[in-house]
């Protein structure tokens, strides 16, 4: 491969990845103002789910390579990888579950804040499961997320008034986070990626099914899935796995990592600006922290 094609490889991944990070970081905007028209979680999360199954089904239905795996001797075993992706597909609907609660309670700027504790969840997820303990560029990464998330949180100002449900509901999100990434880079990673990406998103459709079941038959409102359905599925579960799918051969997993952590401006600005969400100086000063801390712990991948 040419150096012209590499680099031209590494700028047209680094846009798909950047465009997947502006989804994510769009959707905390996009829930409180469904939360504002009156719709509740069970609402945001079924229509975000069921329109998201069902776009990408049509899709990987429609895809030439819906029916091989990329290693077909795999092709025997392709009812436990079934099994295996829907059931990592969980905590994708776990992961919006408890996010979407947290914003009900605390601002969206913290919330993507709390969410991106993911960075150094995964760290302690991998030195656990290699059994030995990380660089020390990487520690120091994690204290620097740390100190940062204090600042971005405006923890040491806002300690009375800040409300610990809505902490608690993001620290469970980042919880699920780790785990779906550790699913996206570890399980059957053979599949295409829109079967793979289907049968996830059907492991998420199950879990918030299971979660709201009661709520679909008292008083749901099917009203959400004919407006902010549509966007919430469009920017949470049908457009990121398709750029990630595009992006992430092309630059990698380490520079991938470093671009999806831009979604934690884009959360912040959209909630300044659709929200009006204020954020002190200071907190961006935090925010740079937590963007730094993620190039810092992915410097050599």
């Amino acid at each position: 491969m040419s150096a012209q094609k590499h680099n031209s490889d590494i700028w047209k991944g680094s846009l798909f990845i950047i465009m997947a990070a502006c989804c994510y970081g769009m959707l905390g905007t996009f829930v409180k103002l469904a939360y504002q028209d009156g719709y509740g979680t069970a609402e945001v999360t079924i229509s975000q789910f069921s329109i998201g199954f069902i776009v990408l089904l049509i899709l990987t239905v429609f895809s030439k390579k819906a029916t091989l795996f990329v290693n077909e001797k795999a092709v025997n075993k392709s009812r436990k990888s079934y099994i295996k992706l829907i059931i990592s597909g969980t905590s994708l609907g776990f992961t919006s579950i408890f996010y979407y609660m947290a914003v009900r309670y605390i601002p969206v700027s913290l919330g993507i804040v709390l969410l991106i504790q993911a960075v150094w969840m995964s760290l302690v997820l991998e030195m656990l499961q290699k059994r030995k303990r990380p660089e020390i560029y990487k520690i120091t990464a994690v204290c620097i997320i740390i100190f940062g998330t204090i600042l971005a949180t405006d923890v040491l100002h806002q300690y009375n008034q800040i409300n610990w449900k809505g902490v608690g509901w993001g620290i469970l999100a980042a919880i699920s986070y780790t785990a779906t990434m550790y699913s996206s880079n570890h399980i059957e990673v053979g599949f295409p990626t829109l079967k793979r990406s289907f049968l996830m998103v059907s492991g998420g459709l199950i879990t918030v099914l299971l979660t709201f079941c009661v709520s679909l038959v008292n008083g749901f409102s099917f009203e959400i899935f004919f407006n902010w359905g549509i966007l919430i599925a469009l920017f949470g579960t049908i457009l990121p796995p398709i750029f990630f799918s595009k992006g992430m051969p092309l630059i990698g997993i380490g520079l991938g990592a470093i671009f999806t952590s831009l979604e934690i401006p884009v959360s912040i600005l959209f909630a300044h600006f659709l929200l009006d969400e204020y954020v002190s100086f200071s907190q961006w000063i935090g925010v740079c922290l937590v963007l730094v801390a993620a190039m810092l712990k992915n410097r050599n991948t």
